[in-house]
């Protein structure tokens, strides 16, 4: 064996046959018979051993297993909202039996039970279309009280149309083309461009008459743009009485969710680093899905914890400007740009947060128009910090004159499902439209939310259920300046002991 340098005798202790190092963090063993050495290093992850700095085989599995770990928790954030949109579009096609281009109605509490964070004062009409296999899509909105757009898979708005909408509430034709597709230069159509093949389409009625508001979304018309001469009337498909979810998995689902739904299209120059860092885990373009066993075992491990990182980056948001009002545990639910970038850097955690409980985005619904769209402010916490529980009472006051120019609505959540709680009340949410709601003098209303009803709650109670956490929406539906200058602020709820 070579005789070790003065810096190695400094730390080697002589052993028959061998040299072992004793240290907080690094040991070296000689190997006399070979002269090599190995080194035994802590990390967090385990021992990681190491012969004349090569990983022997067994240290190199580790670190390879730990890698593509760490690299599907990372994709399982990045691909929220690409499974979000599979989810629902699968809900549409083996659930209700809606082919691309026919429209799915959500009216009730029931049939929106599966979605992420509905919206249950408004009914809702959605569609899905892929371009390139149906070719450019036509959708003509009709004049009234509706808002909208449409979307790639990413949740990225290509138009708004309705009230928030080029339209402007009037009503308008629309195109939309694929990427690279010719642009028939029709001026007959306000025509936009997708970065994705695959789109979804959804609107919501507004009017105040829920009859009225079916009746305005049943007027929009979807067809493929070499139909236009004789266009098929558009088929509207009702939920009816069926169970559904589409909650992105938690488990080897979600993966091939992913998978189908990034195989129709091209990914972009954006996404292709993390196409590259799912090489190894079995998730190619161009490819079927069809992983090993070891990888199967780690997709599925990190499917769990993706999900409960999803649900962290959710509901302890760590993003800057998230909080409303000073001292006040209201945050702003919709964080993300409609490009899913800021200042110049793509937004991982606020894409993570809002994805992980919500579905879609759009110009309308970034509440920052005077007098239009939607904005969303959440809360998971009472006025102490504690998380909301569903077997604890709270109290909430609505202060006088909600700055909204059509109304207010507030929506209770699983903090699990991202979907309504439903409780034997029938009920999630309560509104300023909700039938007998009670009007304190002064204009300001009390609320109550819990397992049981108190006795001087009337209309103005939502139940939720013991044992299970719960979060909220409150919506401003067309918000004034009172809002944006925050003269008008809202409470934390407080617990009812």
């Amino acid at each position: 064996m070579n005789k070790p340098t003065k810096s190695r005798m400094d730390v080697i202790m002589k052993i028959t046959g061998s040299c072992i190092l004793s240290a907080a963090l690094i040991g070296v063993l000689a190997l006399a018979t070979t002269g090599a050495f190995a080194q035994v290093i802590d990390t967090r992850i385990g021992k990681i051993e190491t012969v004349n700095g090569f990983p022997t085989a067994e240290a190199a599995q580790k670190l390879f297993n730990e890698s593509d770990f760490q690299r599907a928790t990372q994709a399982y954030l990045w691909g929220l909202p690409a499974v979000g949109f599979q989810g629902l579009h699968l809900a549409h096609l083996n659930v209700f039996g809606a082919k691309d281009g026919e429209v799915v109605l959500y009216v009730t509490l029931k049939d929106k039970a599966g979605m992420l964070t509905p919206n249950l004062t408004t009914i809702y009409a959605m569609s899905f279309w892929n371009l390139e296999k149906q070719g450019p899509l036509v959708i003509i909105v009709p004049a009234g009280a509706s808002a909208g757009g449409v979307l790639d898979i990413w949740q990225r708005p290509i138009t708004d149309v309705g009230q928030t909408g080029p339209d402007k509430g009037q009503g308008g034709k629309f195109l939309i083309l694929a990427p690279g597709a010719p642009d028939p230069k029709n001026s007959e159509f306000i025509t936009v461009r997708s970065k994705s093949n695959q789109v979804w389409f959804a609107t919501r009625g507004l009017g105040a008459d829920p009859a009225v508001a079916e009746a305005t979304v049943r007027k929009y018309k979807l067809y493929a743009y070499d139909d236009r001469p004789n266009p098929p009337a558009t088929k509207f498909i009702p939920v009816g009485d069926k169970t559904w979810s589409s909650e992105q998995p938690r488990d080897l689902r979600y993966w091939q969710y992913l998978h189908d739904v990034l195989a129709l299209e091209v990914p972009e120059e954006r996404d292709r680093f993390f196409y590259g860092m799912m090489l190894p885990l079995g998730i190619v373009q161009g490819r079927p899905f069809t992983p090993t066993d070891s990888q199967k075992k780690v997709l599925t491990e990190a499917a769990v914890v993706g999900d409960l990182l999803g649900r962290l980056t959710a509901y302890s948001k760590r993003v800057e400007g998230t909080e409303v009002w000073p001292d006040k545990h209201w945050e702003y639910a919709l964080m993300v740009e409609l490009d899913q970038t800021y200042k110049g850097y793509g937004q991982i955690d606020e894409r993570g947060s809002w994805f992980y409980e919500a579905i879609g985005n759009t110009v309308g619904m970034q509440g920052r128009t005077l007098g239009f769209g939607q904005l969303y402010l959440e809360a998971q916490k009472d006025n102490t910090g504690a998380w909301l529980d569903g077997g604890k009472s709270y109290h909430l006051r609505v202060p006088p004159n909600p700055p909204v120019e059509l109304f207010w609505s507030f929506t209770i959540y699983d903090n699990l499902t991202r979907g309504p709680m439903i409780t034997p009340q029938g009920a999630a949410d309560i509104s300023s439209r909700t039938k007998d709601l009670e009007v304190n003098p002064d204009g300001s209303v009390d609320l109550y939310f819990g397992p049981r009803k108190p006795a001087r709650a009337n209309a103005n109670y939502v139940m939720t259920m013991p044992n299970k956490g719960w979060f909220t929406y409150f919506r401003f539906y067309g918000p004034k300046e009172a809002y944006f200058d925050k003269s008008w602020q809202l409470p934390d709820m407080d617990e009812v002991k």
